[in-house]
C-alpha cells in the first residue's frame, strides 16, 4: 500500500468514526483595539442561518471547530509555520465555510491573531459568510494600487481580520503566481510573528491556481464532501498534495441520524 493509499484508508476510517462533540464556551483573556482595521459588526442571526456557528452559544457542533483548531495548531507549532491553504477537491465541498468557522476557533486562542486570506479568484465567498459589504477585495489589491490598510476588515471577532476577496477573474492562475501576490504573502507571514494565516484557495480539481499557490503556505487542509467526492477524486487531491505536509482532512456534510449534517475533522499521523 503506498503513501495516498494509506491516506485514503486513513480517510475512509474517519468517515465510519465521524462522531457528534458537544460545545464548551471559550474565556477570552484579553482583548484588541483596531484603530487601523475597519471593524464591523456582524449578526450572529444571519451567522447562524448560514451555518457560521463558532462563537455563537448554544450549538452542540461549534465544538467539533475546536478539535480541528487543536489538531492545526499542533501541526502548525510543530513545524514552526504559521500559513495554512484550505481547499477541496471539487466545488461545493465547504471550504469556505470550513475556513471561516476554524478561523474564529483559532482567534479564540488568546495566544495569536488570524488574518483569512479570501484567495479563490473565482469564487470569493469569505465575505459573504460573515454578511460582509465587500467595496475592495484581493482582486482589486493585485490589479490596482491600493492600500492594504484600506481592504482589511474586522468582523466582529477579536485577534481575526479578514482579508476578502470581491469579484472574479478568468485570469486568477497568473495573478496568485504574480510577484505581487508573493510580496503581499510575504510581508504577512513575516510582519507579526504570533499570526496564523488562513489561505482559502480555490478546489484542487477546478484549475491550477492551488498548484501555483504552493510555495506560499507550509500545510493544507482538505475538505471532503461526504457522498459526493469520490474515492478518484480524493487520491488526485492527495496526489497534487503530496509534496505539502497535510494537516488533515474535514468531512463535511455528514448526515447524522437526525438529518442534521456533522463534520468531521481527521488528522493524520
Amino acid at each position: 500500500m503506498n503513501f495516498n493509499e494509506k491516506r485514503l484508508s486513513a480517510l475512509e476510517k474517519a468517515i465510519s468514526d465521524a462522531v457528534e462533540v458537544r460545545s464548551r464556551e471559550p474565556s477570552p483573556s484579553w482583548s484588541i483595539k483596531y484603530t487601523k482595521t475597519k471593524s464591523v459588526r456582524t449578526n450572529p442571526e444571519l451567522l447562524r442561518e448560514r451555518r457560521v456557528i463558532t462563537g455563537l452559544k448554544n450549538d452542540a457542533q461549534a465544538d467539533i471547530f475546536r478539535i480541528l483548531r487543536t489538531a492545526v495548531l499542533r501541526k502548525l507549532r510543530a513545524g514552526n509555520w504559521n500559513a495554512l491553504a484550505i481547499t477541496s477537491p471539487t466545488p461545493g465541498a465547504g471550504k469556505s465555510l470550513v475556513t471561516v468557522n476554524l478561523a474564529i476557533a483559532l482567534a479564540m486562542e488568546v495566544n495569536q491573531t488570524v488574518l483569512v486570506v479570501d484567495a479563490d479568484l473565482r469564487n470569493p465567498n469569505v465575505g459573504w459568510f460573515f454578511g460582509l459589504h465587500v467595496e475592495k477585495g484581493l482582486l482589486d489589491y493585485l490589479r490596482e494600487d491600493i492600500p492594504l490598510q484600506e481592504i482589511l476588515i474586522n468582523p466582529g471577532f477579536e485577534r481575526l481580520v479578514v482579508l476578502p476577496g470581491n469579484g472574479s477573474s478568468g485570469h486568477s492562475s497568473e495573478l496568485l503566481s504574480s510577484p505581487k501576490m508573493f510580496d503581499l504573502v510575504r510581508e504577512l507571514k513575516s510582519k507579526y510573528e504570533s499570526r496564523i494565516i488562513l489561505f482559502d484557495l480555490p478546489p484542487l480539481l477546478a484549475a491550477d491556481d492551488t498548484l501555483l499557490f504552493m510555495p506560499n503556505f507550509e500545510a493544507a487542509l482538505l475538505v471532503v464532501e461526504d457522498g459526493r467526492n469520490t474515492p478518484d477524486e480524493i487520491r488526485r487531491s492527495l496526489r497534487i498534495l503530496e509534496d505539502t505536509e497535510l494537516a488533515g482532512v474535514v468531512l463535511n456534510k455528514v448526515k447524522g441520524s437526525t438529518g442534521r449534517s456533522y463534520y468531521a475533522p481527521y488528522q493524520f499521523p
